[in-house]
């Protein structure tokens, strides 16, 4: 059964036929056509899906599309402004911390709520908010390094 469903997603209001069945990631990868959102697993245990729902770090493939009916959805194609990276992507870049990007998307946006909640986040803050998130190539140091620099330069451009 096809539903109608109005969500917001990276500031743009969207009314999508949907089935019943479709995940959140579904909705965005197959039906408005955002990709960067990534399914590793299916099951909740990678964190590559991850997207912000009303701020807070979802898992999309765990989220019935159904569910954000009038909701706010941020994806990583959100981030960028006026062609230029989110401080924590350009921080992840620097430090070496994208090798090859599949989970990138998902700590990405982890690590945006953590700082959007405390922006002078310790080590253990930051791999606490990035620990449903798996990364097969890095390791977590150039990561978490990434995240403590971007918090600092995101404090800075505030004051």
């Amino acid at each position: 059964m096809k539903v109608l469903l109005s969500c917001r997603i990276n500031a743009e209001e969207h009314a999508v036929l949907v089935d019943a069945r479709d995940t959140l990631l579904e909705l965005l990868r197959e039906r408005i056509g955002l990709t960067g959102s990534k399914e590793g697993c299916g099951n909740g245990n990678c964190g590559s899906c991850t997207v912000l729902l009303d701020g807070a770090p979802v898992n999309a493939c765990l989220v019935l599309a159904l569910e954000v009916a009038g909701r706010d959805i941020v994806t990583i194609e959100g981030l960028a402004r006026a062609g230029e990276l989110h401080p924590i992507q350009s921080a992840l870049v620097e430090a070496g911390g994208t090798q090859c990007g599949f989970c990138t998307p998902g700590i990405v946006l982890a690590a945006k709520a953590l700082l959007a909640a405390n922006s002078s986040p310790s080590e253990d803050d930051i791999r606490q908010a990035i620990a449903g998130n798996l990364c097969r190539c890095t390791g977590y140091g150039k990561i978490v390094d990434a995240i403590a620099t971007a918090a600092t330069r995101m404090r800075e451009a505030e004051a």
